[in-house]
């Protein structure tokens, strides 16, 4: 299948540095053309970091990683108000969130409220502090990640704060051939090599402006709705598909359908999109769990 020419540009240069994860930074990208956020659910020591800050460096955008701890305050992520000695006025000190790409890392380790800031810049794309409201810098992505198998000293995201992420995903440990490869590539070093940007900012919000405008005929867009009313009256499942959830997976769609070279949506690209974007979304009922269901 062809390829929009951005996109395979920016794939083989990340692949300079991460060996696998295509598909995971195909992911990453239609997420940053719609607009949405990604929530990564991943044990340490497996490229998180490493992976977003390629994507950064490859379309040439600011980026900022963020350790979530349980003392970070608020205003370490939005900024915060400091008297100038001099002037004897206010001057706005910029918070880690004034990037356009912003790993936030262990996102339940931080407090509810410190949480809840980092989710209102991502609703809003702005911050306001002390009543003034500064614009996020365009385009702008959230990565978050969560350690899935350590709860404790955490504080799990509550399902509607679940419900802001456009994505959920796992980026999974390598194959053998894959590991086999990294320690060729990082046995010597551990740097990752320098790479240079091959795309731009202005590259992506064009992309995004072309994303909303592929088109999606009634009958894909009934067979969305058609998805999500299934998922609200499945036995086992005690939360289903929010009309957000809904809309959501349109519009990754259409990045998708873009990111493909193609100006139309296909069934089989909501049928890609339907886990990472929904699954998150889902709440499987009790008794459920007891037989081993997940929503994945």
């Amino acid at each position: 299948m062809q390829e929009y020419p951005v996109v395979a540009a920016i794939r083989e240069n990340v692949a300079q540095v991460i060996v696998g994860k295509e598909k995971m930074v195909d992911l990453m990208l239609c997420a940053l053309l719609c607009g949405g956020h990604v929530l990564v659910e991943d044990v340490p020591g497996i490229g998180k970091t490493t992976l977003v800050s390629a994507l950064a460096k490859s379309i040439d955008l600011s980026f900022q990683r963020i350790q979530f701890t349980p003392d970070l305050l608020p205003s370490d992520i939005t900024g915060f108000n400091m008297p100038n000695m001099k002037t004897g006025e206010f001057e706005f000190v910029k918070g880690a969130v004034m990037s356009q790409v912003v790993l936030a890392d262990e996102i339940n380790r931080a407090s509810p409220k410190t949480q809840s800031a980092l989710l209102e810049a991502m609703q809003e794309t702005q911050v306001t502090v002390d009543g003034v409201t500064y614009p996020l810098p365009r385009p702008f992505l959230v990565l978050a990640t969560q350690n899935p198998v350590e709860f404790v000293g955490t504080y799990p995201l509550p399902e509607a704060q679940l419900d802001r992420f456009l994505m959920c995903i796992s980026l999974g440990y390598p194959t053998a051939d894959e590991e086999m490869r990294i320690l060729e590539r990082y046995g010597a070093s551990a740097s990752a090599p320098a790479i240079s940007s091959v795309a731009t900012a202005q590259d992506i919000i064009d992309m995004r402006t072309r994303a909303e405008g592929v088109l999606c005929a009634p009958l894909v867009q009934e067979y969305i709705v058609q998805l999500a009313a299934a998922t609200r009256r499945h036995p086992d499942l005690q939360l289903g598909v929010s009309p957000r959830g809904t809309l959501s997976l349109l519009r990754a769609a259409k990045a998708w359908a873009l990111m493909n070279d193609r100006q139309y949506v296909l069934p089989d690209d909501v049928q890609q999109l339907a886990e990472p974007v929904w699954a998150h979304r889902l709440t499987v009922r009790p008794e459920a769990l007891l037989r081993d269901m997940t929503a994945k």
